[in-house]
């Protein structure tokens, strides 16, 4: 096969890798484009929507439950939707390129989304609005995430690491601004609305999206028996598949863990309604700090070292670690030392993690469908701990089998990606 320029062979299916480097800009607009993305999805997650079904008339565990349902619901919708988008920016041919067009599109959904959910009242009606931020934010993330496996090689796990300290720094900036500027709930969501709006749009256009140079790819409307083929082979392999498995199973014990936080303030350690939320806030800031530190560090060890199997085992285990100190003590204090844990644990996970699926990938004619699969492992996840944990409380009327799972998880996570084999490229 004829190798495009700056590009080499690798793994077994002849995928191609690009052997570039992207400038400091680059870097910057992505990394932006999911803060933006991440300050609109784990905002609400976070604080406004257990306030908004946070119902006392009913009691808190209904606010807790109805919280799990509404989360679970738009993360199934994000989930389904995800890899659907994934493909169709895939075979997307546009004068506009093939993943711009669905990180815009994707933006304009969850913005709309954002207006609807803040107008909502009742929990059905607050599902189905957020139903539509979680579909918006899948899409462009579909998108977004294939620019790494489209446009980098030896910076993958640096990229990666952008991808998840944002995550981080993206909570501290949408709750830090509803906390500081006293918003409301209305107020709240119009202002996320426009981050995404504005951002998605602005990094979606200021990205390189350019035309694939693969041969397959290019040729793509000659006939699709080749394509059809990379995309089974994809999908079943034995190494791929363990690490979504390990991946959905880790985010379950991060979710376990963190989604929660607000009741456990409110009603597991009793702080003071007028105070949980500047707690929160301060618990959201230290989690933040350590997951930007090793997500970054870890990251761009990976990269240099190679082996992200190790990295990927070692952070799910530190992450487990959190759980078992809330556990042994739990008060505040001792939860902010948790979350320190936490946030050194996930934010190395999740960036090593994300560049171990790049690793993986068999072939760059489906470069956004299987990774939006990578994305999809950890959104799963996330969606089901919310309803795990929310069952867990409900059971025991507390919170301490809530932390236990969240530990006992996270350790299956790390002992089921020793089962994921990496995989080396092929001699250039």
């Amino acid at each position: 096969m004829k190798r495009a320029p700056g590009a080499k062979a690798g793994g077994p299916s002849g995928s191609l890798q690009t052997s570039a480097r992207v400038g400091p800009w680059w870097m910057v607009w992505f990394t932006l484009a999911w803060l933006a993305i991440w300050t609109v999805q784990l905002t609400p997650i976070q604080l406004l929507l257990p306030l908004q079904l946070d119902t006392e008339s009913e009691g808190w565990i209904s606010g807790v439950v109805w919280s799990g349902v509404v989360l679970s619901a738009g993360g199934l919708a994000g989930i389904i939707v995800a890899p659907l988008a994934g493909r169709l920016s895939d075979r997307t041919r546009s004068r506009f390129g093939r993943r711009r067009p669905w990180a815009i599109g994707g933006s304009l959904c969850a913005g709309l989304g954002l207006l609807l959910t803040g107008i909502a009242h009742g929990p059905l009606l607050v599902g189905g609005a957020w139903i539509v931020v979680s579909i918006g934010v899948s899409v462009a993330s579909a998108a977004l995430t294939a620019l790494i496996a489209d446009q980098l090689n030896t910076q993958r796990g640096a990229a990666s690491a952008a991808a998840s300290s944002a995550q981080a720094v993206g909570i501290v900036v949408g709750v830090g601004a509803v906390v500081l500027l006293g918003l409301g709930l209305g107020a709240s969501y119009a202002l996320l609305a426009g981050i995404i709006t504005v951002i998605g749009i602005g990094t979606s256009l200021l990205l390189p999206d350019p035309t694939p140079t693969h041969p397959r790819i290019v040729s793509l409307h000659v006939g699709r028996q080749p394509i059809t083929g990379a995309r089974i082979s994809s999908l079943l392999d034995h190494s791929f598949a363990w690490l979504l498995i390990s991946r959905f199973v880790v985010n379950v014990g991060n979710a376990l863990g963190t989604s929660l936080l607000l009741f456990f303030l409110l009603y597991g350690i009793k702080v003071p309604a007028d105070g949980a939320e500047d707690k929160l806030l301060i618990l959201i800031v230290i989690y933040t700090i350590f997951v930007v530190i090793s997500s970054i560090v870890i990251g761009t060890i990976s990269d240099r070292t190679g082996n992200r199997r190790v990295w990927t085992i070692a952070s799910a285990l530190v992450q487990a670690a959190s759980g078992v100190i809330i556990l042994i003590s739990p008060e505040y204090t001792t939860t902010a030392i948790a979350a320190a844990v936490m946030g050194t644990g996930y934010g190395a996970y999740m960036a090593v993690s994300l560049a171990f699926g790049t690793d993986l990938l068999l072939d760059p004619d489906d470069h956004a469908r299987d990774l939006s699969m990578v994305n999809n492992s950890a959104a799963l996840g996330q969606l089901v701990g919310p309803l795990l944990g929310a069952g867990l409380v409900a059971l025991v009327g507390g919170f301490w089998l809530l932390f236990a799972a969240a530990a006992i998880v996270s350790v299956v996570g790390a002992l089921m990606t020793l089962t994921v084999h990496p995989r080396r490229p092929n001699p250039a």
